[in-house]
C-alpha cells in the first residue's frame, strides 16, 4: 500500500492533459480542495486520505466497533498456571532445603499443570484445584488474611 503518491502534475502530463481529470485547469491546482494536515478533508470524498488512515489507524477507524456499558469492567487481574511455575521454576523461585519458595503476591495461581516439586507459594488468589495439588506434594499456598467484616456491636461501640 503506497502511502507517498507523485502529485498528478508529475505524473498525468502528456497530450491534452492539461486538467488532470478535473475538468477545468483552475479547478484543482492546489491542496485547498483535498483537505488540510492531519485527518481534515477526511469526510465524503476522502480517497486522497485512505491509504493514510489504513496505515496510520489500521482498519479498525472505519465502520462500528461496538460498545461496552460503563459497569463492564475487565478483569486486570494477573493469573499464571502451576504448569507455567514448574516450568520456569528457576525464574521464580528460591530454593531453601527440599521446597521451592516463590513470592507471587499480585498473582492469582490457576490448577492447569502438574506439581513435581515441594511448592511454597505466597499469592494474592487461588483455585481449588491448584490448592489441591500443591497441598498433595507437600507444599502450601499462603493467601493475605482478609478481614471478617464488623458486626453491628463492633460498629455501634466505636
Amino acid at each position: 500500500m503506497k502511502l507517498k503518491k507523485r502529485t498528478k502534475q508529475s505524473r498525468m502530463h502528456g497530450k491534452a492533459m492539461g486538467s488532470h481529470g478535473w475538468g477545468a485547469r483552475k479547478k484543482h491546482k492546489k491542496t485547498g480542495h483535498r483537505g488540510g494536515k492531519g485527518m481534515s478533508g477526511s469526510g465524503k470524498r476522502a480517497d486522497q486520505k485512505k491509504t493514510l488512515v489504513t496505515k496510520k489507524f489500521g482498519h479498525s477507524y472505519f465502520g462500528k466497533q461496538g460498545i461496552t456499558s460503563r459497569g463492564t469492567k475487565r478483569d486486570k487481574r494477573k493469573r499464571i498456571n502451576l504448569q507455567e511455575i514448574e516450568l520456569h521454576l528457576e525464574k521464580y523461585a528460591k530454593k531453601s532445603g527440599d521446597k521451592f519458595e516463590i513470592n507471587l503476591q499480585k498473582y492469582k495461581i490457576l490448577g492447569t499443570g502438574e506439581v513435581k516439586n515441594k511448592l511454597i507459594i505466597k499469592a494474592n488468589d487461588s483455585s481449588k484445584s491448584a490448592r489441591k495439588k500443591v497441598e498433595a506434594k507437600g507444599g502450601e499456598i499462603i493467601l493475605p488474611t482478609k478481614k471478617a467484616p464488623k458486626t453491628e456491636k463492633e460498629q455501634k461501640q466505636e
